[in-house]
């Protein structure tokens, strides 16, 4: 089943639209907003009179009186882990076919996945792909290979595929998931986790599984992926409304203004210590409010790592 582009005028499938998407953005750009990790020293030996001076350990020098080069272990290239939530609050808001101007989190967060990985491939880096919910359900490894890549599109668009039915009832333990991503990942990666963050467990819990993804030295960039005017600004009329959640099926109706306040005052609590933790633990933190649509987001995102690097 085709995902639709609001601005073409034919269907495409995600892998082509992804394409499109990453050639626009690096059109008349001579750097990636991504970089592998360099090299890894690896030894000394002693220097070739001729050769370049380049890598020579002058500290050893003056210690030892003897010139000696450092020797590099190449690495290879940058290996990315992309995380996504597919737990039902991803779904929201539930209103029948997305496109680039009707989306839900789910579809944002995998338009978005979707460009990250073949501009990626573009760079000849290597891609994989974490789904959870309330446990890991689908964790692979970081390859560059043409089979590989087409079975990440494949397992993409099974996210935005599902029945309307089936977006109902998938509960979210993200804290122990992240930390199962976490044990998962055994090489130094760039981990970019797209989810709205929202999770049963208590704020610290959440806080140590992000804390537990810096390990090993992984770059982490966390998407905070919501539908602001409604989560955040809960910008809903003062009328009767009957709120559903996703995951548990559980129904409360009540009028917005007798809990917007209180609503408020704790997202934005958990909100500003989110975003606080993030720069604790050196983990980018970005806005992704699914309203501006996924290239509003990725394109400021990607020059801003640029004029970083």
């Amino acid at each position: 089943m085709p995902v639709e582009q609001a601005r073409f005028d034919e269907l495409l499938p995600l892998e082509l639209l992804a394409h499109q998407v990453v050639e626009g953005f690096i059109t008349g750009m001579h750097k990636s907003p991504f970089h592998g990790f360099s090299v890894e020293f690896a030894e000394h030996r002693l220097y070739n009179q001729g050769e370049s001076v380049k890598h020579i350990d002058w500290k050893l020098y003056s210690r030892t009186d003897r010139m000696y080069v450092k020797r590099f272990e190449e690495e290879t290239n940058l290996r990315c882990q992309i995380v996504i939530d597919g737990s039902s609050s991803m779904y929201y808001p539930m209103h029948g076919k997305t496109s680039l101007d009707n989306m839900d989190k789910m579809t944002f967060s995998v338009y978005a996945a979707a460009a990250v990985i073949q501009l990626l491939h573009r760079q000849r880096d290597a891609s994989g792909l974490s789904i959870f919910t309330d446990h890991i359900k689908l964790h692979t490894e970081a390859h560059s290979n043409l089979v590989h890549r087409k079975f990440l599109f494949t397992r993409l668009n099974e996210l935005i595929e599902k029945k309307e039915s089936d977006k109902t009832g998938e509960t979210t333990r993200a804290a122990k998931a992240l930390h199962e991503v976490a044990d998962n990942i055994h090489k130094r990666s760039l981990v970019i986790i797209f989810s709205d963050m929202f999770d049963n467990t208590i704020d610290e819990e959440l806080f140590s599984a992000l804390q537990h993804l810096k390990h090993n030295k992984h770059e982490v960039i966390l998407f905070h992926v919501t539908d602001k005017r409604a989560e955040i600004d809960f910008s809903f009329d003062n009328k009767p409304y009957k709120f559903v959640d996703l995951e548990s099926g559980e129904e409360i109706k009540i009028r917005p203004h007798e809990i917007r306040d209180t609503y408020i005052q704790r997202l934005d609590s958990f909100k500003t210590e989110l975003m606080r933790r993030c720069a604790q633990y050196h983990i980018e933190f970005v806005e992704a409010d699914i309203n501006l649509g996924f290239k509003q987001i990725l394109l400021p995102f990607f020059l801003k790592r640029m004029k970083m690097m």
